[in-house]
């Protein structure tokens, strides 16, 4: 069995038994955890010593896995979600089916559809979406790469994941949008 089929195998019984992984993402090394899953997204918000105030960001695999998870997904976003260059979180209204740690006071949702082959497969495969937040400490700095990953944090994981942890090509956090009603971008982070 390859490293890579071994993590996923790895990560899914973690996942599925409401624990939390350390896992590279499209962006930076992330914790995350199955995103309907309540008391797993405690444990990562406990772990990461951060404020249930502060939503966390959810990964899927396709664009059509939004119409399960959005009560009104804009029509046109499979064409906007084509027009970006880079990792892109966009920030949705009327989040539905996610555990309420997942979703910001105010109803809303980030995601982001991933091009990543490792979380792809990982989301595919478990069949819901993902948690992904920052592999640091709330307030420290994001780690770049898998060796600037905390020792508090991967001792709080159940499983971390050994595929790209010796990629040293420094990652950089997605950029985060908004989009309007009027269908216009607002960009909250470049």
């Amino acid at each position: 069995m390859t490293e890579f089929e071994d993590d996923i195998t790895q990560s899914l019984t973690a996942l599925r038994n409401g624990g939390i992984i350390l896992y590279p993402t499209d962006t930076i090394w992330g914790i995350g955890c199955d995103a309907t899953d309540e008391q797993a997204v405690k444990r990562i918000y406990a772990l990461k010593q951060r404020s249930e105030a502060k939503s966390l960001v959810i990964l899927m695999a396709d664009v059509k896995d939004l119409v399960r998870y959005l009560a009104h997904p804009p029509p046109d976003i499979e064409q906007t979600l084509r027009t970006f260059n880079r990792p892109t979180t966009v920030i949705y209204e009327g989040a539905l089916h996610l555990a309420p740690g997942a979703v910001n006071q105010d109803g809303s949702i980030a995601i982001r559809i991933v091009q990543d082959e490792f979380c792809r497969h990982l989301i595919k495969r478990l069949r819901k979406p993902l948690v992904s937040t920052s592999a640091n400490l709330s307030g420290e700095p994001s780690p770049a790469v898998f060796s600037e990953v905390s020792e508090a944090i991967r001792q709080g994981v159940d499983y971390t994941v050994k595929y790209r942890q010796q990629d040293n090509t420094p990652a950089r956090p997605s950029r985060i949008v908004r989009i309007a009603k009027d269908g216009a971008l607002e960009i909250i982070r470049n």
